[in-house]
């Protein structure tokens, strides 16, 4: 619909192939280098999505299981392994079993870390002089590394709780070696070690190991690993008060035990108050405390004991430095994870303040709109005296043979006096000899070499010979009164410009149906509202009428950004003019009829608005007309046009990941809703044009397939504005499909 400044090629001689000129080199080489852009915005979404699954398997939200076995059988399993002590081992593949000494305690913590209650459940054990061993979720190791740190620095002793905190004994193998070794991984990168020592979620005393379980334990002791379970249970998750948890947890006869607390998985503050009162008591009662690997050692010659089981300085026995590619990819996890944790809490954000902003849109395009057909539909309304002098049209035109008959046709059926200026920017296909050989009354064809759009339509703007010129596109359709109604609005002197209403013509097709939806709820219901708040921000390059002074005042159609028809609105309205918008001017255009053209054209369009934004920058501190629209307009236009529809995508990332991972239900009923909302909002915007409804059953599908190719064009060019990037106009194969009988569909 933009004259494009480089023609396409001569067609080459017969029987010799033509070298590409120096344009069409230049061009190649602006497409090659868009490519990239576009890997870089579909590789954008792709770590938004990584980032979030995650996020989701950080919280158990992705690959979550909260199956926990109960009453199974335990036939498999040796009773020297049920009846035995808490640290089950399998020295050259047989299970042994290792009771913690008398009068010996190994102060056992599950399920963190947590930054609330471990650093606390830390200073106490630093505060007594007392060794704990802590089994640690990886997920929460990796979203916690510094407290891991410490929690090794001090002395204390860390084991495998795995990953995700699920029953092992449901999960398939691949999935136990996941969840260890992921644990592992977290480990290194946050305290640069990697531990011997397990301990599988919801288990408890040996007695409770069953056929299901066994073989886990059987398969990570071929692996070395010691799984570690308990002999008394404080039951703290309960929260049975102070008293209960000290009683419960204390062994009976002087025995010695591993013993059960939890530092996280919940509100721990009577495990806190707790603990220092128990640590009291079986100090007083004569017991010492150790580790899992103090506990072990006891039970071996003592030239096989550890160096140091206690709050010393060097590594607990259970514990190896981490080296090599696990450190790396374990720092990389920790790294990610961080990422992770910035990213998706300032994505929900985003999300809320996006919400917000596209249910506020809506809410002031259904009032505004509203009030808008009232205000300009009323029997009394009208712009003042009746404007029936001749005005210029002018019809921009590079190769459009296939569209130009049709629409100098509908222009020479006006019902209004007009005069057709023709310019003929360099095309190659004959459009200047089909519109001389019409031999349409008032028809007049200006020739000018290929310079682009705006310096065609400055040229018919010199070559005009009345006050007010329209502009149009030479793919575009007028309705014998369409031209009558585009100039009434200049019967008030203030007014500079009028938007028409452009129909999308070839709306037969899938692709031509969503965009006569976007045209009809995005661009004309969005104009209603912005001509109420007089900051129309983009009269549309199929349908514009101007005043001729005010065209030349502004210095004309400027070349500087690929959005002429944004950047003159916006000088006009900097000027002091009024821009308006008149419903019942109608004109027909053809929209783009395929995929690859859509997404040239929306590029471009998305783009040329961030440039023309960028270049009226100043407004936002200008005072006067110029700061009005620089306050009121330019904010609307970043928000809705810019910053609303990059984020949205986010609405449709949460919600397929929460249909997925979370609750499908309730994702797709708060879906239905948002598409509900547009679905009234765009019925509406349809009962206001008097558009057929039938069209709205496509909008499902449009949401689903439209939106997201728009979502991914805005990105793209939001990346080409970014990294400097300068787009060149391609022109559009046009059918010819739209004729004067576009609105009959």
């Amino acid at each position: 619909m933009t004259t494009p400044t480089t023609p396409p090629p001569t067609p080459p001689a017969r029987g010799r192939r033509r070298a590409p000129s120096r344009m069409e080199r230049a061009a190649g080489r602006a497409a090659a280098l868009q490519r990239p852009r576009v890997l870089l915005a579909l590789l954008l979404l792709l770590a938004l999505t990584c980032v979030m699954l995650l996020d989701g398997y950080l919280r158990a939200e992705v690959g979550g299981d909260q199956r926990v076995r109960t009453g199974a059988s335990a036939s498999d399993v040796p009773d020297a392994v049920l009846d035995g002590g808490p640290i089950l081992t399998f020295p050259g593949g047989q299970a042994t079993t290792v009771s913690v000494p008398d009068k010996t305690i190994v102060l056992t913590f599950d399920d963190g870390p947590d930054p609330t209650w471990t650093p606390q459940v830390l200073d106490i054990l630093e505060k007594y002089d007392v060794p704990g061993t802590f089994f640690l979720v990886g997920s929460m190791v990796a979203r916690h590394p510094g407290i891991v740190r410490d929690m090794v620095e001090q002395g204390n002793e860390v084991g495998v709780h795995t990953f995700t905190h699920v029953d092992l004994s449901y999960q398939s193998q691949a999935r136990v070696t996941r969840e260890i070794e992921q644990t592992q991984l977290a480990l290194a990168g946050a305290a640069g070690i990697t531990t011997t020592l397990f301990r599988a979620p919801y288990s408890s005393q040996t007695d409770a190991i069953d056929n299901y379980s066994w073989p886990v334990y059987e398969s990570l002791g071929e692996d070395g690993y010691t799984s570690v379970f308990i002999d008394t249970d404080s039951d703290d998750w309960k929260r049975p008060g102070v008293s209960k948890i000290v009683e419960w947890a204390t062994p009976e006869d002087g025995e010695g035990a591993s013993v059960l607390f939890h530092d996280a998985g919940g509100e721990r503050s009577q495990t806190i108050e707790a603990l220092p009162k128990y640590i009291e008591k079986m100090k007083a009662k004569g017991y010492t405390f150790t580790t899992v690997s103090g506990a072990t050692a006891e039970q071996r010659p003592a030239s096989d004991a550890p160096a140091s089981t206690g709050s010393g300085d060097g590594l607990q026995a259970a514990h190896h430095e981490a080296a090599g590619a696990t450190l790396y990819e374990g720092k990389a996890l920790i790294t990610a994870v961080a990422v992770a944790e910035w990213t998706v809490p300032a994505l929900s954000a985003g999300l809320v303040i996006v919400g917000v902003a596209v249910m506020g849109r809506f809410a002031m395009m259904l009032v505004l709109a509203r009030r808008h057909h009232r205000q300009r539909n009323r029997r009394r309304f009208g712009w003042g005296p009746p404007v029936a002098g001749p005005v210029s049209v002018i019809v921009p035109a590079y190769n459009e043979k296939e569209c130009i008959e049709a629409t100098l046709r509908s222009l020479a059926r006006s019902t209004h006096p007009v005069e057709i200026v023709v310019v003929d920017d360099g095309s190659t296909d004959g459009t200047a000899d089909i519109a001389e050989s019409l031999g349409l009354p008032g028809v007049r064809v200006v020739r000018q070499a290929n310079a682009g759009k705006p310096a065609a339509l400055n040229n018919g703007v010199r070559q005009a010979r009345y006050d007010i010129v329209v502009m149009m596109d030479g793919d575009t359709v007028f309705e014998p009164d369409t031209v009558r109604h585009l100039v009434q609005p200049f019967a008030d002197p203030s007014v500079g410009a009028v938007a028409g209403n452009a129909k999308v013509g070839n709306r037969r097709t899938l692709i031509g149906a969503w965009q006569h939806i976007e045209y009809v709820m995005g661009f004309n219901l969005d104009r209603r509202m912005y001509d109420l708040l007089r900051c129309m921000p983009t009269i549309p390059g199929a349908i514009g009428a101007f005043r001729r002074e005010a065209v030349l005042q502004v210095g004309g159609m400027s070349d500087d950004t690929l959005a002429e028809d944004t950047d003159i609105t916006i000088a006009l309205h900097r000027a002091g003019w009024r821009v308006v918008y008149e419903e019942h001017a109608r004109a027909w255009t053809e929209a783009p009829g395929s995929l690859g053209q859509l997404w040239s054209q929306r590029y471009r369009w998305s783009y040329g608005t961030m440039q023309a934004l960028w270049k009226h920058r100043r407004s936002l501190t200008d005072k006067g007309p110029s700061g009005r629209f620089g306050r009121v307009g330019m904010p609307l236009v970043v928000l809705f046009q810019v910053v609303t529809p990059v984020f949205a995508p986010l609405i449709d990332v949460f919600t397929l990941y929460s249909m997925l991972f979370v609750d499908f239900r309730a994702a797709l009923l708060a879906w239905l809703a948002v598409l509900g909302v547009q679905l009234v909002c765009a019925a509406y915007a349809f009962r206001l044009d008097r558009e057929k409804y039938r069209y709205l059953l496509m909008m499902p599908l449009q949401q689903l397939a439209y939106r997201q190719m728009m979502y991914l064009v805005l990105i793209h060019s939001c990346v080409t504005a970014l990294t400097g990037g300068r787009l060149r106009w391609q022109k559009l194969k046009r059918t010819g499909e739209v004729g004067t009988g576009a609105g009959a569909g």
